[in-house]
């Protein structure tokens, strides 16, 4: 079941709604967020459930007994221990075959992989564990008591497919009282539809131009056809993946529970650095504030640091190579604007950069999309014509002229339109109750026209719930 299923959005989320609010106290609404978190996850796998609730338990049990032992050997034992057993977790279901493959053409051997399936949301929901017992350890945040309390915090279904990766400080004290008033549920219900219609009318319908771009064989792809299709794919990502987020964030505004923003108009970039700065953010603070924390990391060791987050920022994505290029990718260009400074940066002019960026930005999506080793040197070798291709095709202006209104939307909408609007109206008499009418009724449009999408198609489900 995902947020753009017809059954979420007007069966399983109603009821969880109706069922909350009729709840009396907090213990009775947290008891239902609890079940229905459970239901939802089951839902996607009942098989993992299990492995859910048992990492909840190891990590409620591993922070309390870190607190107890205070600072000293014991309970750097135990973070290890907890940590490693996280890790662990994540490498078996999600590393295990691609380890296996690896090993097997090597050493040209033939070892069975075993069928165990990928947990649902397993990649985000440890790196929340991880969090909360390295927070525990550095006693940025006391442990949680009641183990149910913390399983809902590990379990809560508006982040626990694709994020955001939501640290346990963050929402403690909604956790044990909060409050929902009218504007919550405003700003929140907006927000749900913002994120619905990003991933159903937009991020869909670019699916499919991305894949009418680039054929069913992408070694036949002219060049034209490599570049205009990894700029359609970098669209799609985003509204996808910022799609799910605006989702979880509303969702999660429901119930009074504050989520962290995971975007800020990333294609607004001049340079790659900034780029992460505003691209899947929950990641990036994880990592700066987690992985970059280990000792070993000295200003004469920052490039070991940045390699190593990059490195892990590729492999967290996914278990091929091609996220592990990726993630080198962009470090490697995170090292350049490193050597050149931020004094040099600036003395390039601005429309230089954004002309850097966005070409280093389309290749890495690229390189993103294509899983396949054969595919990804197969697109990389077409973005220069080294595949024998035609640099252009009368198929792709067919497809861009097909789909034009909606690649202008897809551009417009990428970049902070509606904040510039709001911000106009409020300067005007009666220009906040004029914006604020104008965003109802186009929700409202908006919902309409993403169900009936919805009636009319198969489910896709979002691209970082494969993560």
């Amino acid at each position: 079941m995902n947020f753009s299923d017809l059954l979420f959005l007007y069966a399983f989320l109603p009821l969880c709604l109706t069922a909350y609010f009729i709840s009396k106290n907090i213990r009775w609404r947290n008891a239902v967020l609890l079940i229905f978190s459970l239901i939802f996850y089951a839902w996607g796998d009942i098989r993992f459930l299990p492995l859910l609730v048992c990492a909840a338990l190891v990590n409620y049990g591993a922070a309390l007994l870190l607190s107890r032992f205070g600072e000293g050997k014991r309970s750097t034992a135990v973070l290890a221990v907890g940590i490693i057993l996280n890790l662990g977790l994540l490498g078996v279901f999600k590393y295990t075959g691609f380890v296996i493959e690896n090993i097997n053409a090597a050493f040209d051997l033939s070892i069975a992989a075993p069928k165990l399936g990928l947990p649902l949301g397993i990649s985000f929901y440890t790196f929340r564990l991880i969090s909360y017992l390295l927070d525990v350890h550095w006693e940025k945040t006391e442990p949680e008591k009641n183990f149910f309390r913390f399983l809902m915090y590990v379990s809560l279904f508006p982040s626990t497919v694709a994020g955001p990766i939501v640290r346990y400080a963050d929402v403690r004290d909604s956790l044990a009282e909060r409050k929902v008033g009218t504007s919550d549920i405003s700003a929140g219900a907006t927000r749900i539809i913002c994120g619905l219609a990003k991933k159903v009318i937009i991020a869909d319908s670019l699916a499919k131009l991305t894949d009418s771009l680039f054929g069913t064989e992408i070694a036949a792809a002219s060049v034209a056809a490599c570049w205009i299709g990894a700029a359609i794919y970098a669209l799609q990502m985003y509204f996808d993946f910022s799609g799910y987020s605006d989702m979880a964030i509303g969702l999660a505004r429901l119930f009074g529970i504050p989520y962290p923003e995971n975007f800020n108009y990333p294609f607004l970039c001049k340079t790659i650095a900034e780029f992460w700065q505003r691209w899947h953010m929950t990641l990036g603070s994880f990592f700066r504030d987690y992985l970059l924390y280990v000792p070993i990391f000295g200003r004469q060791r920052k490039y070991l640091a940045l390699f190593l987050v990059w490195f892990s920022t590729g492999v967290w994505h996914g278990a091929a190579w091609n996220y592990v290029i990726w993630g080198l990718f962009f470090g490697a260009f995170i090292l350049l604007e490193t050597l050149l400074g931020k004094k040099r940066m600036k003395k390039i002019p601005v429309p230089v950069k954004h002309i850097y960026t966005k070409l280093v930005l389309i290749i890495g999506f690229g390189i993103f999309r294509f899983e396949k080793t054969s595919e990804l040197f197969a697109f990389l070798r077409g973005l220069v014509g080294l595949n024998g291709n035609p640099l252009w095709e009368e198929t792709v202006l067919h497809s861009l002229a097909n789909n034009l209104f909606l690649v202008l939307a897809a551009l417009l909408f990428s970049f902070p339109v509606i904040a510039f609007i709001r911000e106009k109206a409020s300067r005007l008499p009666a220009g906040v109750i004029a914006y604020n009418t104008a965003r109802l009724v186009f929700s409202l449009v908006l919902l309409i026209v993403a169900s009936l999408m919805l009636v009319s198609s198969t489910s896709n489900p979002f691209l970082y719930a494969n993560f």
